[in-house]
């Protein structure tokens, strides 16, 4: 068995491409479910952030699976094969590890070092626990993940080297309007609308209100939420249906609602700006749009007086040029837990070889001792415990440098299958081979 990755993200599609294939909670089921149910397929969930959508899984078979789950992502985009293959990318077994530590640490994110990501990969295995499509395999390979993810920050200053989407779309806010040189200088003393109440909602409400928003509105189809957001941050609550005139009060707009649609129209923007205009108050507006598909009209961009910021804006703006020591120290971590998983991981699919091979010579021990036993019922029990106790002996020592050396050569990159040999060798039946590697329950999330 091994893994198979197959995605689309920024690094290898158009922010027009990743809009078409952008999934709300509803699809991100649907398609884990479905890669899932493909022929060869034993596990799967999915990352699905504004700028990426991935389909992990466990395989049987490479070529089958890789076609299928391809397909998932074509039908989605609504595009021809031939169209989308070149945005779509795929990692096999190694790769696919290194890959997702990679993911969990930030270091495929549009701004290097964020840590939405972190979340957002533990929400994956959290949604594939609970649709059963995860289990042991990609359980243990997104834990192991999550925890390379949290030293990566523990043990380096990634998530303040590169600044989070939000940092960074305010930063082009302050250089387009020439509010100043820094994000601080776009929000302080200024009002922001914040419309949707999910997790980049909830950053983007922190990040403002840190660098000293004077007033904070959050709007959001569900009342509930949008007062739950407001409340950790001192900023008031207001329906959807307020959402032009709030408009026409504020200096800056952050969009994240993952709604379907156009959540804020051109027309929109030109009423408030009128509004405000008529009252004596009209004055800059910066749209800061991270929603994908589009929260924000592109349109509303032509507007006298307003700036806008999107993704495919940030994507230019943020660059490798962030990199530095603790990107260099991030990828030394990086290689050292991809190495040491890796190393576990083959010792790993040795062992039920090693159990099954210790657990044939114990059966014919205990049935050479029956038979003896049975020819000679007159010998004293303390004599047979003690014959039963050097046979096994001899066994386990015949046994001993066999599966200690088989453990060793796994490491060994490269290798011809030696568990595979050793279970030809002596003849072992496959039934029990795999009776040792049946699922485990999957632990539960947050576990370590």
């Amino acid at each position: 068995m091994s893994v198979l990755v197959v995605g689309i993200s920024h690094n290898s599609a158009p922010v027009a491409l990743l809009e078409r294939v952008a999934l709300d909670e509803s699809g991100v089921q649907k398609i884990t479910a479905a890669a899932a149910a493909c022929d060869h397929v034993t596990e799967a969930t999915v990352i699905a952030t504004c700028n990426r959508l991935e389909i992990y899984t466990e395989v049987d078979r490479f070529h089958g699976s890789i076609e299928q789950l391809s397909r998932l992502l074509v039908e989605r985009a609504g595009e021809t094969t031939e169209a989308m293959l070149p945005h779509l990318y795929v990692h096999y077994d190694d790769g696919a590890i290194s890959h997702l530590f990679k993911v969990a640490a930030g270091m495929d994110s549009m701004a290097v070092g964020e840590g939405q990501i972190l979340g957002q990969t533990r929400d994956a295995l959290r949604r594939g626990q609970e649709l059963g499509t995860v289990g042991p395999a990609l359980n243990s390979l997104f834990q192991q993940a999550l925890r390379v993810g949290k030293r990566t920050r523990a043990e380096t200053a990634i998530d303040q080297v590169a600044p989070t989407l939000v940092s960074a779309a305010l930063d082009q806010v302050a250089v387009g309007r020439r509010l100043g040189a820094s994000d601080e200088e776009s929000v302080a003393g200024r009002s922001v609308v914040v419309i949707g109440a999910g997790s980049m909602a909830g950053l983007a409400t922190a990040t403002v209100r840190r660098l000293g928003a004077d007033r904070i509105a959050v709007v959001n189809r569900s009342p509930e939420r949008a007062r739950r957001l407001a409340a950790q941050y001192d900023g008031i609550a207001v329906p959807l249906e307020e959402l032009g005139g709030q408009i026409a009060q504020a200096d800056v707009v952050i969009s994240c609602t993952g709604a379907t649609g156009l959540v804020v129209t051109a027309a929109m923007i030109a009423e408030a700006r009128a509004a405000a205009a008529s009252t004596g108050e009209a004055k800059p507006l910066a749209l800061i749009d991270l929603a994908l598909p589009h929260d924000i009209d592109p349109a509303s961009a032509a507007l006298p007086g307003v700036t806008r910021i999107d993704l495919a804006t940030l994507g230019a703006a943020l660059s490798d040029g962030q990199a530095g020591s603790e990107v260099q120290e991030v990828r030394r971590i990086l290689t050292e837990e991809v190495t040491a998983f890796l190393a576990a991981r083959r010792q790993a699919s040795v062992t039920p070889t090693v159990v099954a091979l210790r657990s044939m010579a114990t059966s014919v021990v205990d049935a050479e001792m029956t038979r003896l036993e049975s020819r000679l019922p007159d010998v004293d029990p303390a004599v047979l415990a003690e014959v039963r106790h050097a046979v096994r002996r001899v066994a386990d020592k015949l046994l001993h440098e066999p599966t200690v050396r088989v453990k060793e050569l796994a490491n060994q990159e490269g290798a011809v299958s030696y568990a595979a040999a050793l279970a030809e060798l002596f003849a072992l039946d496959p039934e029990a081979v795999d009776a040792v590697t049946r699922p485990i329950p999957v632990a539960e999330e947050g576990q370590s």
